[in-house]
């Protein structure tokens, strides 16, 4: 499939919408912990965001955000339906990644949760290992987080 990927930022209206997308499919598979989850999922602060899409039409996003001087949070990862199984949220996440080494940052983490099969399988396909719970998540028994040492050039 033939897409294309922008850098842009949260104020974005297709990555508003996706997001949109993204927490009402959360909302579901979240369960009683949306609530939980929902109060760390504000865009307002992110300001790397992608957005894919297949011809005009915006299919994916991911975001990144800081979490230290030194590590960048991936946030925000989502594929519409139809256009998921076909490489775009890794395509997403490695350009991700790429642009956190830009900024200067030498690892990318993030939280799931484990009612996220998919994501899972997306974080450990990009070699992303499971760390211990990081921030507020530690003691969040739903809550699985990753780590990955980005390579500096």
């Amino acid at each position: 499939m033939n897409t294309s990927i922008i850098r842009t930022n949260a104020d974005h209206p297709d990555f508003k919408m996706l997001v949109q997308l993204l927490d009402q499919n959360l909302k579901q598979t979240d369960g009683d912990m949306h609530d939980f989850y929902h109060q760390f999922n504000g865009i307002q602060q992110i300001k790397h965001v992608l957005i894919a899409y297949h011809e005009t039409k915006a299919i994916a996003c991911g975001a990144i955000k800081a979490l230290t001087l030194d590590i960048m949070e991936v946030k925000r990862m989502f594929v519409l339906p139809d256009y998921r199984s076909q490489g775009i949220a890794s395509e997403v996440l490695i350009k991700l990644e790429e642009w956190a080494i830009e900024l200067g940052v030498s690892k990318c983490r993030l939280e799931t949760g484990y009612g996220q099969p998919a994501a899972i399988a997306l974080y450990k396909k990009n070699n992303y290992a499971i760390i211990n719970n990081y921030g507020q998540y530690i003691g969040i028994d739903n809550s699985v987080c990753f780590e990955k040492k980005l390579r500096l050039s």
